[in-house]
């Protein structure tokens, strides 16, 4: 498993300390950190190198990345970080989603 989080480079020290004691592999990034979660993610994709994808936003520009990894066979699934902050159009094109505090 391939579990990160990626913060920009404004992100408080005690966070990503706290992130990476809970096993993330922190990524920070200086440009949007949704452009480089992005492009990671298509990449993992497309190399084949995962079978699922789990993206945990509420920013609909992950969709087609959801939708690459589907048409790959990754198997995809979209977390909301609650349901004021759901994408009903990531939870559509992916296979399963989940609402946090559901």
């Amino acid at each position: 498993a391939i579990t990160r989080l990626y913060l920009d480079e404004n992100a408080p020290s005690g966070l990503i300390k706290a992130a990476e004691a809970h096993g993330y592999e922190v990524v920070v990034t200086s440009g949007d950190v949704d452009v480089k979660l992005a492009v990671d993610a298509t990449e993992l994709a497309v190399k084949g190198d995962i079978d699922t994808l789990a993206v945990a936003s509420r920013d609909t520009d992950f969709k087609p990345v959801l939708e690459l990894a589907a048409r790959r066979g990754v198997r995809t699934l979209a977390i909301a970080p609650g349901t004021h902050g759901r994408s009903d159009a990531l939870r559509s094109a992916a296979h399963d989603a989940v609402t946090l505090g559901e």
